[in-house]
């Protein structure tokens, strides 16, 4: 090659190189203000917002969205579920338009009280059993367990501790929560992103459903009309009981912020009551905001067990609506205990 081609090659290679590194970020014009501090506020309070016009452009108009609904610039938080929630702003001006986003968390105006409980009785329990789920239904307690290659779908008499039906799930999955809804058993798989269906009466599956935006299967629930489910997050999932699609979901906060790993659910009284992973407590939740109004601590109940080299943590709530009482386990106890829930007073 000559020495000119070479030459024009360079001058050409740095003018078309110089020409991308003179490009300029741009700034944007407005961003969003609010009465938030340090972007965090409570449903007790208004939300305020205005726009910070710092290149003094004419403006026209101002729409604000939150998580894509049309709000004015001050909402009333009472009715609004609690959680992160995007802000977004569009501006008007100057015959153009640009966006701003901004992100609020809402939590809640109250601490979560501390409620407890009376031990009623306490039944056998299989201690091979790696409780993920529990749920009554006509007197039966039906339980899912968990493990690859253990995973397990069980009616028992609690009473006997006595397992009446059994199906084993396939080595592939790992059994996590379950319900019952519409003469139908609901068992979700943990990380497969498929859900198991049974007919509860004759006890044998009947179909499956996948996983939305959700990725994983942790804790299940019903409060008779629609489902509940947890994926190890601050979430909780609201499917359709039709389609079981997921619809939304709700985020579980308290005055202080999230509550993760959420983990076994049980609608009790129109409340919400949920496990955490590897804790000894429960968090009930209001199902309309993800309000975290109260907690209980079932610590003492572990020394309770027998203790083995298996024993893990507590797991596994079921509502007795015929007694009006908890039935509390945990994962390869011997032990199934029934309490009473005391609200604090």
């Amino acid at each position: 090659m000559r020495l000119s081609k070479v030459l024009k090659i360079i001058v050409v290679t740095s003018i078309i190189s110089s020409c991308g590194n003179s490009s300029k970020t741009i700034k944007s014009n407005f961003t969003i203000q609010s009465n938030a501090k340090k972007n965090i506020i409570s449903n007790a309070e208004v939300l305020e917002l205005d726009i910070s016009n710092s290149n003094n452009k004419v403006i026209d108009s101002v729409q604000f969205t939150l998580n894509n609904t049309l709000i004015s610039n001050q909402l009333n938080l009472k009715t609004i579920s609690l959680g992160e929630k995007m802000i977004k702003a569009t501006v008007f001006f100057e015959g153009k338009k640009e966006v701003s986003l901004k992100k609020v968390i809402i939590v809640s105006s109250e601490s979560p009280k501390l409620y407890s409980y009376e031990l009623i009785n306490t039944y056998p329990h299989d201690i091979t059993s790696y409780t993920q789920g529990l749920e009554f239904h006509n007197g039966i307690l039906y339980e899912s367990t968990g493990q690859y290659g253990e995973s397990k779908l069980r009616a028992l008499d609690y009473k006997k501790g006595k397992v009446l039906k059994n199906i084993n799930l396939s080595p592939s999955y790992f059994g996590e929560g379950l319900t019952v809804l519409n003469d139908k058993i609901y068992q979700l798989t943990w990380r497969e992103g498929r859900g198991l269906i049974y007919d509860v009466n004759k006890f044998e599956a009947i179909g499956s459903f996948n996983y939305g935006q959700s990725k994983e299967g942790w804790g299940l629930c019903n409060d008779g009309e629609k489902l509940y489910k947890t994926d190890g997050t601050e979430n909780i999932w609201i499917l359709n009981p039709e389609t079981l699609e997921e619809e939304r979901f709700v985020q579980a906060y308290t005055n202080k912020g999230k509550l993760a790993n959420l983990n076994e659910l049980e609608w009790v009284d129109g409340k919400i009551y949920a496990n955490r992973y590897q804790k000894n407590g429960v968090a009930i939740i209001n199902p309309e905001n993800g309000a975290i109004e109260a907690v209980l601590d079932f610590k003492d109940l572990k020394k309770k067990v027998t203790n083995h080299p298996g024993l893990d943590v507590l797991n596994g709530m079921a509502f007795n609506p015929e007694t009006k009482t908890l039935f509390v386990t945990g994962k390869r106890w011997d032990k199934i205990f029934e309490v009473k829930i005391i609200p604090a007073q």
